[in-house]
């Protein structure tokens, strides 16, 4: 049986980026869904339409949805409107990525290449885990979460929903981050960190 062809939603910047890793891992993309048509398309998908208009006619169609969309808030809410058409939300999972098997990962997920996670690390829906980023063990990465390009999580790291953990910040082993959280690029977090805080510097402080 062959798999279903997969539709991506966001063709423009990070979308780029997803469909780029979906081919390497030859996964079967075939459609894009954006508000307008695009005209830079280097993978040659069909364009469907915008998923979020009233006049979308391809949720009855036997398709599968990824996810390129690097807004968390976006993200989130098209993941729940591609769940609540009982469609199904596939992992994109670069193959260059290094990926222990003894992990638990939920749907719409992003890992990018060159991004190493650990042993018993704990990933759950529609995450970015992004260029080269390093989760180590037993880290717990909460729905909806981003953790930007070159990041480090050492051992046993909570970061909590819809935080962003920016590019190059490090966050020491042990940590706890809250719900709706922006690490600055390149922070080093030593302490834990509340919810809706801003971060920043070496060493990390509250803005």
């Amino acid at each position: 049986m062959l798999d279903n062809k997969i539709v991506l939603v966001g063709y423009s910047g990070h979308g780029l980026v997803v469909a780029e890793s979906a081919m390497s891992s030859q996964m079967n993309l075939q459609f894009y869904t954006e508000m307008e048509e695009m005209t830079v398309n280097p993978f040659d998908l069909s364009y469907l339409g915008f998923e979020s208009d009233d006049s979308f006619s391809h949720w009855e169609k036997p398709y599968d949805y990824i996810l390129g969309i690097g807004n968390n808030a976006i993200r989130k809410k098209v993941a729940q409107l591609i769940l609540s058409k009982n469609k199904r939300l596939l992992n994109v999972i670069d193959s260059s990525s290094n990926i222990s098997e003894e992990i638990t990962i939920g749907q719409g997920n992003f890992i990018a290449k060159n991004a190493t996670v650990n042993i018993l690390t704990q990933i759950g829906d529609y995450c970015i885990l992004n260029t080269g980023c390093i989760v180590d063990h037993e880290c717990r990465i909460s729905n909806g979460v981003h953790i930007a390009p070159g990041a480090v999580l050492l051992g046993n790291v909570s970061v909590g929903e819809q935080s962003f953990i920016g590019a190059n910040a490090v966050v020491k082993e042990n940590i706890t981050i809250g719900r709706n959280v922006i690490i600055g690029a390149g922070s080093v977090v030593l302490n834990d960190v509340p919810d809706n805080s801003r971060i920043v510097g070496n060493p990390g402080r509250a803005i």
